[in-house]
C-alpha cells in the first residue's frame, strides 16, 4: 500500500466510475427519446467536466498511484476495492471521459430506434472503461473488463449493419476467449502471491517457467483486444457493422485496453518472460504494420479501410512498448491517445457521410468536396494526422516509437518504415476520391454540408490533433516519471536475473 497516495475527502475516482452507471439506472425508470438523449449527454458531459480536476491535482513528479481509494470488500478472499492512477493511466482516463459526450452527439440523428437502450449501453460502457484504467485489484479489474463485453455486444447486435449478428458473435467469442486466458493468469498469480493487489504482484521472483506461462496468457488476452496480427479478424467486421458511436468507442478506447494491459501487467509482473519474448513480439508488430497497410490500401469500404489502418497503427504501439526504452514506451502511450483522437474522428466523418449517402463505399462518396467544404476540410486534416504528417499528433507518436526502435535495433526500425509510407498511400487515396473523385462522379448536389452539431463534434478532435502535434511536452511530462520508474525497475531486474535472451538473438 506504500505505492498509493490515498485521496482524502471526496472520492473523485469512484465518482467518475459510477456516475455514468447511476445515469444508466435512471434511464430504466424514465423513458422518452428526447429525455434519453439529453440525459445521456448531460451525464457524459458532467463526467468529462469532473475529470478535469484529475489533471489539475495530478503530480507528474510522482510515480505513485494518485487519487487512490482503498476499501475492504471481501477480506476473506483478499479481494478489495482499490483504485488509483499514475502517469500511464491518466491520459487514458481523460481520453475516455472526454470522448463520450461526442459519441452521444454523433448518435443524435444516427440512432432512430430503441434510443433509451442505446444510451443505457453507452453509459454502462463508460463505467467499465474508466474502471479498467484505474482498478488496482485484479478481481475488480476483471469485473470491469468483462462488464464492457455485454453492452458492446448489444451495440453491434441491435444497432449494427446488415451483418450485425455475425460481427457481434465474432466479437463476443474472440473477447471471451481472451477473458478466459486472463482469468487463468489472475488465478495463477493469486495462488502464488496470496493477494489480488496488483502492485504487490509486480517484481516478484517467480520462476521463468511460471512467468512465461502467465505472460503468454496475458499476452494472448491483450493481443486479441488490441488486436494484434494475426488475432485481428474480429475487428473489421465489428467496425463495419457497429453504429458510429460503437466504432468510435472501439477505436478510441477499447483497443487501448489491450496495450494498457501489456504495459501494466506484462512488463512488471513477468519481466523475465517479457525480455525473453520481446523480439518475436516486435516482429509480430512489424507484420501487423505492413499487413494493416496493404489491406487498408485494397479497401473500397471507408469503414473497412479505417479499421484495417487501426491494425497497422496499433502495431506501432506494441512496437514501442516492447523495445523497452523510454522513447519507445512514451511514444507508444502518446500514440494510444493519438490513435484514439484521429481514428475516432475519422469514424465520425464516415458516419456523417453515411447519414447523407446511406453508403460507406468510396465509389458513392466521390466528389463531395464541391458541396461539403467543411466536411472535406476536417477529413483532410484527420487524414494527414492518420499517416503522421509533421505538425499533427500522430507524427510525434510515430517519431518517438521509431526513435526508440532505432535505439533498440536499426534493422527492426527500417522494417517498420514502409508502414508509414503505406499509411500515406491509403489515406491520400481515400481523400482524393472523396474530395475530387474522377470524371464520372455520382450526382452529389443534393448533399448538405456539416451542420453546427456536426462541426461541434469534430472541432475538439481537430484541436487535439494540432495541440499534441505542435506542443506535446505537457502530455509527455504526465507520463515521464511513471515510464522512467518502470524502465528503471526493469533494467535493475535485468541486471540481477539470469534471462535467456540470447536464445532469441
Amino acid at each position: 500500500m506504500d505505492l498509493l497516495l490515498i485521496k482524502e475527502g471526496f472520492p473523485l475516482l469512484s465518482f467518475l466510475i459510477f456516475l455514468p452507471l447511476a445515469g444508466a439506472l435512471v434511464l430504466l425508470f424514465f423513458h422518452g427519446e428526447s429525455f434519453a438523449r439529453l440525459w445521456t449527454l448531460s451525464v457524459t458531459a458532467l463526467t468529462a467536466v469532473c475529470s478535469i480536476p484529475l489533471l489539475m491535482g495530478f503530480d507528474p513528479a510522482s510515480a505513485k498511484y494518485q487519487f487512490a481509494e482503498a476499501y475492504a470488500w471481501i477480506p476473506r478472499l483478499h479481494i478489495n476495492y482499490i483504485v488509483g492512477m499514475d502517469g500511464i493511466s491518466i491520459l487514458l482516463v481523460l481520453l475516455t471521459t472526454l470522448i463520450m459526450p461526442f459519441c452521444v452527439l454523433a448518435s443524435w440523428k444516427y440512432i432512430q430506434k430503441r434510443i433509451t437502450p442505446f444510451m443505457f449501453c453507452l453509459l454502462v460502457m463508460e463505467t467499465s472503461m474508466i474502471g479498467v484504467f484505474v482498478a488496482l485489484d485484479f478481481v475488480l479489474f476483471y469485473i470491469f473488463w468483462e462488464f464492457m463485453l455485454i453492452p458492446m455486444y448489444l451495440l453491434i447486435a441491435i444497432w449494427g449493419g446488415p451483418r450485425k449478428v455475425y460481427a457481434s458473435i465474432k466479437f463476443f467469442l474472440y473477447t471471451l476467449a481472451g477473458s478466459v486466458l486472463l482469468l487463468v493468469a489472475i488465478i495463477a498469480l493469486y495462488l502464488k502471491s496470496g493477494s489480488f493487489f496488483i502492485p504487490e504482484m509486480m517484481w516478484q521472483p517467480y520462476s521463468l517457467t511460471f512467468q512465461t506461462l502467465v505472460f503468454l496468457a496475458f499476452f494472448l488476452a491483450f493481443a486479441i483486444k488490441v488486436p494484434m496480427f494475426p488475432f485481428h479478424t474480429w475487428l473489421p467486421a465489428a467496425h463495419v457493422e457497429a453504429p458510429t458511436a460503437g466504432s468510435v468507442i472501439l477505436a478510441s478506447v477499447l483497443l487501448k485496453m489491450g496495450t494498457y494491459g501489456m504495459l501494466r501487467f506484462c512488463l512488471p509482473i513477468t519481466p523475465d518472460a517479457t525480455m525473453l519474448l520481446a523480439t518475436p513480439i516486435l516482429w509480430l508488430s512489424i507484420a501487423g504494420i505492413i499487413y494493416g497497410g496493404f489491406t487498408a490500401l485494397a479497401q473500397q469500404d471507408m469503414k473497412k479501410l479505417i479499421a484495417y489502418s487501426s491494425v497497422g497503427h496499433m502495431g506501432f504501439v506494441t512496437l514501442g512498448i516492447f523495445v523497452l526504452n523510454t522513447r519507445g514506451i512514451e511514444g507508444a502511450i502518446l500514440q494510444m491517445i493519438n490513435h484514439g483522437v484521429t481514428t475516432g474522428a475519422l469514424f465520425l466523418c464516415v458516419g456523417m457521410i453515411y447519414e447523407r449517402t446511406h453508403s460507406r463505399e468510396l465509389a458513392l462518396a466521390t466528389g463531395v468536396g464541391k458541396y461539403m467544404p467543411w466536411f472535406v476540410t476536417f477529413l483532410a486534416f484527420f487524414s494527414l494526422s492518420s499517416f503522421g504528417f509533421p505538425g499533427t499528433n500522430s507524427f510525434i507518436g510515430e517519431f518517438l516509437v521509431l526513435a526508440g526502435t532505432f535505439e533498440h535495433n536499426t534493422f527492426l526500425a527500417l522494417a517498420a518504415i514502409p508502414g508509414a509510407v503505406l499509411a500515406a498511400a491509403y489515406m491520400l487515396r481515400m481523400l482524393q476520391k472523396v474530395v475530387w473523385g474522377g470524371t464520372n462522379n455520382p450526382d452529389q448536389s443534393s448533399l448538405t454540408d456539416l451542420d453546427v452539431r456536426e462541426i461541434a463534434v469534430l472541432a475538439p478532435f481537430l484541436l487535439f490533433v494540432f495541440w499534441i502535434g505542435l506542443g506535446p511536452q505537457p502530455f509527455l511530462d504526465l507520463m515521464h516519471t511513471s515510464v522512467s520508474q518502470l524502465l528503471e525497475q526493469l533494467h535493475h531486474w535485468q541486471q540481477h536475473q539470469q534471462v535467456a535472451t540470447v536464445f532469441w538473438r
